[in-house]
């Protein structure tokens, strides 16, 4: 039996786990045979969803970010990961990694790098780093202090968005290309000021950015990611009410879920569908 993913093999910013179960509920309301395009495909866990439920249903998973690069680097990060563990071996988990044993661990990610040409920082930094921080390069690996977060097992992806078509392009371009009634998008763009260097993108994702997206809304059936934080919901509801305007989620449903930073602060995550 093929294992069920509802998270993502590899860490990713922004990935929708939190909402797996509730998403693939809302699915039964929607055809099996349909076609369905990731737009702002991520870590691909929205396309594996959908792929799980219905594997007779195309699938298309925009991989815009270059997630599929990491999933195949896979074998060469647990090598790396396995080296890892034996220097932080006796250092209490979540604990400050000494100077002493920090340049070591440095030491064995440049020989690394130098042997395979490639390293995943994204993953490497869920192992090394402060929660919820990423590096991307080396010189920022340097720069920050590291915590044994050292992962105890392997990354496995086997299975993981099988029969799923990978494509990589602007959204615009592929909306256009499979938009009729017969297709569903699933639309989880960055949230508002997200900082998306961690993305394919070197630029927050801005207010303009964020309502262009709306446009996909018109006459489309989808699935809508967004958070109370954006208030792009109340933003939409207020011109509807306010200007000649419609509003594109009349008709949708909403779910949500709450999402807690840290002790003091959450915030409402939003899924909106129709």
């Amino acid at each position: 039996m093929n294992k069920k993913f509802n998270a993502a093999p590899l860490p990713f910013q922004g990935q929708k786990r939190r909402f797996a179960k509730k998403f693939n509920e809302a699915l039964d309301t929607f055809p099996k045979q349909a076609t369905y395009v990731d737009l702002f495909g991520g870590s691909g866990l929205l396309a594996q969803i959908v792929k799980q439920k219905y594997p007779t249903a195309n699938v298309v998973w925009n991989d815009y970010d270059n997630y599929y690069k990491r999933i195949k680097a896979i074998p060469q990060t647990n090598i790396l990961l396995a080296k890892l563990r034996v220097l932080t071996d006796g250092i209490e988990r979540k604990k400050k990694v000494p100077t002493l044993i920090k340049d070591k661990l440095l030491e064995v990610v440049k020989c690394h790098q130098n042997e395979f040409g490639y390293v995943d920082y994204i993953t490497l930094s869920g192992s090394l780093l402060f929660s919820a921080k990423y590096v991307l390069d080396f010189d920022g690996l340097i720069k920050e202090t590291f915590y044994n977060r050292v992962k105890k097992s392997d990354y496995n992806a086997d299975g993981y968005l099988v029969n799923v078509e990978r494509v990589s392009n602007d959204y615009k371009v592929l909306f256009d290309q499979y938009k009729s009634d017969s297709t569903i998008f699933l639309i989880d763009p960055p949230y508002l000021s997200t900082d998306t260097t961690t993305y394919n993108s070197d630029s927050y994702w801005k207010l303009r950015d964020y309502l262009d997206v709306l446009s996909v809304l018109d006459d489309s059936r989808y699935f809508y990611f967004t958070s109370n934080k954006s208030q792009v919901v109340e933003l939409c509801q207020w011109i509807e009410t306010r200007t000649s305007f419609g509003n594109p989620f009349e008709g949708s449903t909403i779910s949500t879920t709450a999402t807690q930073i840290n002790r003091n602060s959450k915030y409402i995550d939003m899924m909106l569908y129709k």
